[in-house]
């Protein structure tokens, strides 16, 4: 039986998992839903013995370090290794496309950059992935809960992606040349629009326009704001072969509030309390 390890078992994480457990292989796992603590080290350890795939979805600590390297960088060894990075690397480009071969380090996240190049150094198959969507976390909800906001930056787009695009990618990638992929969909767009689809979608009235300063946004999310890029995907469909299911926000909004893509979690371990590093993808 193939063996793959998931760090992490989070939202992408979980149904990563669960679709590895649904073609045959043992998923051994850290994370909210997995079996193991991330700092249970013996038990990692010969879990990740037993592997031949490791995963991680664990984002950088506060120090710029990676957990995972930190902490099992010698056990990796060996291994085919993915990562789930994340397409902040670029920083803003005024709302110009980036690829593979854009520079990287320029933004916010300076700690995901370097977490990213350290993974890409063990030669690591890095999927680096914009906003992430799907059943139970979307616009939808955050209409329905009355969060969803639109605000006046006109020329202001953002790539997104499915979380069931990023399932068939990490798939994809096992078998892939290490290197870095960006995994995203086909329109970057405006969170306006998509929070007017999903409105439209469930009938409401979209919320007033705002500007930046009348919604009161958190530090964090007012620096999501102050970037600004396309993110193309052509790698990834050339070399891993992926075609996203849902090239844009519509497809994807639409599957979320019909259901039809939802993924029935099999029993995969039992669960134990995630550590406080688990990732939230």
């Amino acid at each position: 039986m193939q063996r793959i390890f998931i760090f992490g078992l989070g939202y992408s994480g979980s149904r990563i998992a669960t679709a590895f457990a649904a073609q045959g292989w043992e998923v051994l796992s850290t994370g909210r839903e997995g079996a193991l603590r991330f700092d249970d080290a013996a038990n990692v350890r010969l879990a990740l013995a037993d592997a031949s795939q490791v995963l991680s979805s664990i984002p950088p600590d506060g120090t710029g370090s990676d957990p995972v390297i930190e902490a099992y960088g010698d056990a990796l060894v060996g291994k085919a290794l993915v990562y789930l990075s994340s397409t902040g690397v670029y920083g803003d480009t005024a709302g110009a496309w980036v690829d593979e071969s854009a520079a990287v380090g320029m933004g916010r996240r300076t700690a995901r950059s370097e977490a990213d190049a350290a993974w890409l150094a063990r030669g690591a198959r890095v999927l680096r992935l914009p906003g992430i969507y799907g059943p139970g976390r979307s616009a939808l909800e955050r209409v329905l809960g009355g969060a969803a906001q639109r605000i006046d930056l006109p020329g202001q787009v953002f790539s997104r992606i499915h979380v069931d695009d990023i399932v068939a990618a990490a798939q994809l990638a096992i078998e892939a040349p290490a290197g870095a992929y960006n995994i995203a969909d086909d329109e970057p767009a405006s969170q306006n629009a998509v929070i007017e689809e999903a409105c439209r979608l469930l009938g409401r009235d979209p919320p007033p326009l705002l500007t930046l300063d009348q919604a009161n946004l958190s530090p964090m999310a007012r620096a999501f704001y102050a970037e600004n890029r396309r993110v193309a995907n052509g790698k990834a469909r050339r070399v891993l072969g992926w075609t996203p299911r849902y090239p844009t926000f519509r497809e994807g909004l639409r599957a979320c509030l019909s259901g039809d893509n939802a993924i029935t979690s099999p029993t995969i371990a039992s669960a134990a309390p995630a550590s406080a590093s688990a990732d939230q993808r």
